[in-house]
């Protein structure tokens, strides 16, 4: 039994490291290639790099010509506006979702009103709508609040594709979570905005963070939408400003730019992968 044991362990253990592996290997390979310079990049192996150098990582911070706005004079390759840019839309789209979620979960959940049931399955097929589908719609609604070529348009539209399953997800959770937790508020004269508030949503730390970072995955994957609705450069994402540069074998700012903007989303999802595992757990588990 215990030599059995021993090699089942043995077999999830191989079977994670070779997923773990099999995800970590574009990335390292991406980091890899940024890394290079030009003579490895041509002649180098694909896998490693022995000479690394920086020198991607200073082009993409150094003007390759400038523009002048007036008094003002700035580069033709403005990573830090378009990171300025994602971390605005990002950290407004990312409330809107949470707040709306929140919201809309709690009350099918906790409050239940009727239909509630079919408003939550309505809500999870919602989410399984392409967003290729709704490319058009999202498209005249924007251009209808005039909001072409502003952040806004995106900060609007992304909440969009993130809600149906986050709101899911809240609901699931809150459905079975114990309503003593609450009772005892109310007893000591506590609102139910003040007892969520003060209870509620402490309690609920890891299913918000396990949201969170589902609702940065779906809007950090988009690509679309933000290349349409903000067609210029200096109102543009990192997503869509690198994909309007130029790559080749003799330039790969491109790739170091890919490197840098997805540094961020690596260091939030190892920082609160622990929080993320509870929280999926707790709304899957105690609230499927």
């Amino acid at each position: 039994m215990k030599a059995a044991r021993r090699l089942l362990r043995l077999g999830h253990g191989a079977l994670l490291a070779l997923l773990a592996a099999y995800s970590l290997f574009p990335i390292y390979l991406m980091t890899i290639e940024s890394l290079k310079p030009v003579e490895e990049d041509v002649f180098g192996s694909p896998v490693y790099v022995r000479h690394p150098s920086l020198e991607w990582y200073a082009d993409l911070f150094e003007p390759r010509g400038w523009i002048s706005h007036g008094a003002l004079v700035t580069p033709t390759v403005p990573f830090l506006v378009w990171a300025k840019n994602t971390a605005i839309v990002f950290a407004a789209a990312l409330a809107v979702i949470l707040a709306t979620s929140l919201a809309a979960g709690y009350a099918l959940g906790r409050l239940r009103p009727p239909g509630w049931r079919w408003w939550r399955r309505v809500l999870f097929a919602t989410f399984l709508v392409p967003q290729t589908l709704l490319f058009i719609p999202l498209y005249q609604l924007v251009f209808r609040l005039h909001l072409d070529d502003n952040l806004l348009a995106l900060v609007l539209t992304y909440p969009l594709l993130a809600i149906p399953f986050c709101a899911w997800l809240f609901s699931a959770y809150f459905q079975k979570l114990s309503p003593e937790v609450e009772e005892s508020a109310y007893i000591e004269g506590a609102s139910r905005l003040s007892a969520f508030l003060r209870i509620v949503l402490p309690m609920s730390w890891p299913v918000v963070v396990a949201a969170g970072l589902f609702a940065l995955g779906v809007i950090s994957s988009d690509f679309m939408l933000a290349g349409v609705f903000l067609p210029n450069t200096w109102h543009q994402t990192i997503a869509v400003g690198l994909a309007t540069m130029d790559v080749s074998l003799e330039d790969l700012t491109v790739v170091s730019g890919i490197s840098m903007g997805g540094l961020p989303m690596l260091l939030i999802a190892g920082l609160f992968a622990a929080s993320y595992v509870r929280g999926l757990t707790a709304a899957m588990i105690e609230g499927a």
